[in-house]
C-alpha cells in the first residue's frame, strides 16, 4: 500500500492474519525499511519488494523499533537477502540480536509447540552488521532526510521511535499503542495501549507519548498496523485507556483476581465503548482485540506485582 511521501507498507501476514504487522519501505536515496515482523513474514516482505520493483540487495538499513519477535524476529533471516544492509537497533536491544538465545527461550516458554510455526528461525545477526542509535541521534538516508531516533520506553525498555522529517511522521512501534484499522469501515479511529509483559511501565509510556506529541507530527506509523493522521485523537485515546487499563487491573488484583479476569473486564469495557459508536458486537475486530487484551492483561498484572507488590 502506498502511504505517500515515498513510503509503502508491506503486510507481513503476521500470525496468518491480514493487517496485523507491517514492514515500512522508505524509498529514499538509501533504501530503508522499518520493522521485519517474525521470520514467517519474510517471504511476504520479499514478495512486496518484487511488487514494488525493488531489489533487496539495495537495502541499506533495516530498522527495528524494538526486539520483540513480532517486530524484529525476522531481521536475521531478512538480512540474508539484503547483503548491503545494517540492522539499526536501540542500544538495549543490540546484544539480543547478536545472541538471540534469551529471546528464543522466552518465546518457547510462552508459545510452546507453536514456537516453530510462529517464529522459527530466529537467526543471530553479526555484530559488524548492527548499528546502534542512541537517543536524539540521526541517520541520513537522503539529501533531505535525517531520521531522528528517540528513546521511547513504556512498552519496552529497548524501544525507540523514529521521526521522518520528509513525511512529518513518526514510526512508533508499540510505544503509543495499537491502531485497529479494521474499524475504518465504520470511519472510526480506535487505538489501545500495548501493555504486554514484562517491561511495561505506564509512567514511562506517558512520558514517551509526551515526547512524541511535542514533535507536532502529522502522521503516525504504527507497528500494528498502518498510518493514521488523527494524531491528537490518538494521544487522547491512549491516555484515557492507559489509565483505565491500570485502574481496572489494580481493582481486579486487589479483589484476588488474575489476568484472565482483567482481560474479561477490559473486553466488556471495550465492547461497551464501541457499542456506543454503533459497532456491531459481531465485528471481526473483536477477535483481534481479544488477542491483544489477553497479552496486555498479563503485562498489567506483572507491572502491579513488580512495582506495587500486589499479589
Amino acid at each position: 500500500m502506498d502511504l505517500g511521501n515515498r513510503i509503502h507498507i508491506i503486510d507481513g501476514i503476521d500470525l496468518g492474519m491480514d493487517g496485523r504487522t507491517g514492514t515500512y519501505v522508505i524509498q529514499d536515496e538509501q533504501l530503508t525499511i522499518v520493522e521485519t515482523s517474525a521470520s514467517p513474514s519474510v517471504p511476504y516482505i520479499l514478495k512486496g519488494f518484487q511488487d514494488l520493483g525493488l531489489d533487496p540487495h539495495d537495502v541499506k538499513y533495516i530498522i527495528v523499533t524494538h526486539i520483540h519477535l513480532d517486530h524484529a524476529g525476522g531481521a536475521g533471516l531478512l538480512l540474508q537477502h539484503c547483503p548491503q544492509a545494517k540492522v539499526v537497533v536501540h542500544p538495549k536491544g543490540a546484544r539480543h540480536l547478536s545472541n538471540p538465545e534469551r529471546l528464543i527461550m522466552g518465546a518457547r516458554a510462552v508459545y510452546g509447540d507453536q514456537f516453530e510455526k510462529l517464529f522459527d528461525p530466529i537467526l543471530p545477526i553479526p555484530e559488524d552488521r548492527i548499528l546502534i542509535k542512541e537517543d536524539q541521534e540521526t541517520l541520513s538516508i537522503g539529501p533531505h532526510c535525517d531520521l531522528l531516533f528517540l528513546d521511547t520506553p513504556g512498552h519496552a525498555n529497548h524501544h525507540f521511535s523514529i521521526y521522518d522529517p520528509v513525511s512529518q511522521g513518526i514510526f512508533t512501534g508499540d510505544t503509543i499503542g495499537v491502531y485497529y484499522h479494521q474499524l475504518r469501515d465504520q470511519e472510526i479511529t480506535f487505538c489501545l495501549p500495548s501493555t504486554s509483559p514484562n517491561q511495561f511501565n505506564p509512567e514511562a509510556m506517558l512520558r514517551s507519548l509526551d515526547r512524541i506529541q511535542e514533535l507536532q507530527v502529522e502522521r503516525i506509523y504504527f507497528g500494528h498496523y498502518g498510518m493514521n493522521t488523527e494524531v491528537e485523537s490518538i494521544y487522547q485515546q491512549i491516555k484515557v485507556w492507559l489509565s483505565q487499563f491500570v485502574g481496572t487491573a489494580e481493582q481486579v488484583v486487589l479483589e484476588g483476581g488474575d489476568h484472565v479476569e482483567v482481560s474479561s473486564r477490559l473486553m466488556r469495557q471495550i465492547r461497551d465503548h464501541l457499542a456506543e459508536k454503533n459497532v456491531s458486537r459481531e465485528h471481526p475486530v473483536y477477535n483481534i482485540i481479544q488477542l491483544d487484551i489477553d497479552i496486555c492483561s498479563m503485562g498489567l498484572v506483572d507491572y502491579l506485582q513488580r512495582t506495587r507488590h500486589l499479589k
